[in-house]
């Protein structure tokens, strides 16, 4: 039975590797797979996938409008469709990639981050979370040690950024992952600052 998988984490945990590792493997068997990115996630160039590792990979992009039961309807021999920055789909997507999953029979493996700079999260994500019939988190720490879970935003010192839109692309913006204990030490004396 196919399904819809969520597999998330704070930023720098390897789900961009993670993806491509997953797409080598079902090509390394013969099988097709869609790949998909956000058209918002530009750092590298429009449609393509890249790890930080190296490993990069051209893909389609989904935005607003894309319908993916409209997309996968009738797509001969299609093992999978992967998703890269899963928290930009709408709650619309996510409810047809759940349909895709239980009425076509193609398993959608979604990757991306639950929350925003300031821990609040994306529509998408939370839909993931409601509706994947299979959760997982992929682990990575903060400079304390901690496992990481929460993606501030930063400036060029170092300090948090604590107003702004929820959706600023890495590259144009610094982040970094951190635990939830220095997440809200480094906020609280953000908010501090912004308040004095």
């Amino acid at each position: 039975m196919a399904k819809l998988y969520f597999r998330y984490s704070a930023m720098n945990a390897g789900k961009s590797t993670a993806l491509l590792q997953v797409a080598h493997n079902y090509e390394e068997h013969g099988r097709n797979v869609l790949i998909y990115t956000s058209s918002l996630d530009n750092r590298y160039a429009l449609g393509m996938i890249t790890s930080r590792l190296g490993p990069q990979r051209d893909a389609r992009t989904f935005d607003d409008g894309t319908d993916f039961e409209a997309e996968l309807a009738g797509v001969l021999e299609l093992s999978c469709v992967l998703l890269d920055e899963a928290q930009f789909l709408s709650p619309a997507q996510v409810k047809q990639l759940h349909r895709v999953a239980h009425l076509q029979g193609i398993p959608a493996i979604c990757y991306g981050i639950r929350s925003d700079f300031l821990g609040e999260p994306f529509p998408g994500a939370a839909y993931l979370l409601t509706l994947a019939d299979s959760v997982e988190e992929l682990k990575t720490i903060c400079a304390c040690g901690r496992k990481a879970t929460m993606n501030p935003r930063i400036d060029e010192a170092g300090n948090l950024i604590v107003v702004g839109n929820q959706i600023a692309i890495e590259g144009e913006t610094t982040y970094v992952q951190m635990c939830a204990e220095c997440f809200y030490s480094a906020y609280d004396a953000a908010t501090k600052n912004v308040r004095s």
